[in-house]
């Protein structure tokens, strides 16, 4: 992201955020397991944060597979946002698939993309005299960025278990897409330490980790941080004034004193529960409640000689 000021952190006293469950570990080791049979990786990341949902082994997963990305909620960010990042993929060559899970925007595409890569898997197999099958597609991406709700729109039927929390999903499983391809669901992965931490405060703002991975005042306090780096960016989101029409709270100009916000609008909304408040207001966010925010957009490039 372009620089604003001084990068957001948490909090001195609040413990890093990290967060690699047994599940995952567990998960990981059968993943490895099954990736021979995979012939196509499709990878889900959060339109919010599509960069802090890369996983860096990506690449050593794909080895050579063919590989669709998808950024799913693309509903949770602005249309100038989701062009900024289009053009960013695929001035790298990635085409990316916007798709919003929970209503089916963008799925139907996204399975015809799918179709086509089992096409031409077996064109090569019928190139060496072998009988056409199924494409192998393993749905892969961070804990949260929606991949059970991708796969029940991709069936149009609900096989497997969704909800928008991390770790639901804790072990690999194949569902059949009628005659054409057959699916891997694997549990969310995460690296096994996050050594960004602003990557990691921006997953615990989406809910892309476990909430014992984090302090949620501390978080809070953060975010209020940021949402005052990101108002005056073009595509981020964040009307003018946000907090204080939503919440009758002003945040101070300047350096914002995130504590004495939370303080004052816990005061005014949650009988001067700060904790209540902080998560009041990381709910609404990820409920889209203060407005479509990407919390990550493109580095700016220069222009072209």
């Amino acid at each position: 992201m372009p620089d604003h000021g001084d990068p957001v952190r948490l909090s001195t006293a609040a413990p890093p955020i990290q967060w690699y469950p047994g599940h995952i570990a567990k998960a990981e080791k059968a993943l490895s397991a099954n990736l021979e049979k995979v012939d196509l990786v499709i990878e889900v990341r959060d339109a919010r944060i599509p960069l802090a949902t890369s996983h860096p082994r990506l690449q050593r997963w794909i080895r050579g597979k063919q590989h669709l990305l998808v950024i799913n909620r693309r509903d949770m960010v602005s249309p100038e946002a989701r062009l900024a990042w289009d053009g960013w993929f695929r001035r790298r060559g990635q085409v990316p698939w916007w798709c919003d899970a929970k209503v089916g925007t963008g799925v139907k595409q996204l399975q015809q993309a799918a179709i086509r890569a089992g096409e031409q898997l077996n064109a090569r197999r019928a190139g060496r005299g072998m009988r056409p099958r199924p494409v192998r597609a393993l749905m892969l991406g961070f804990p949260n960025v929606g991949k059970s709700a991708l796969i029940n729109r991709l069936v149009r039927q609900k096989v497997v278990e969704s909800a928008r929390r991390a770790g639901v999903t804790r072990s690999l499983r194949w569902v059949r897409l009628g005659q054409d391809l057959d699916l891997l669901d694997a549990p969310g992965v995460l690296p096994p330490r996050l050594d960004d931490q602003l990557a990691g405060l921006r997953l615990a703002l989406c809910d892309d980790i476990g909430q014992a991975a984090y302090d949620g005042e501390a978080v809070a306090q953060a975010f209020l941080q940021l949402l005052s780096q990101l108002e005056p960016v073009a595509g981020a989101g964040v009307a003018p004034g946000l907090l204080e029409k939503r919440y009758g709270v002003a945040m101070a100009p300047g350096r914002p004193d995130a504590a004495a916000w939370l303080a004052a609008s816990a005061a005014r909304h949650t009988s001067g529960d700060t904790a209540r408040m902080a998560q009041r207001l990381l709910d609404d966010f990820r409920r889209s409640l203060l407005g479509p925010i990407s919390l990550e957009l493109p580095l700016q490039e220069p222009p072209p000689d």
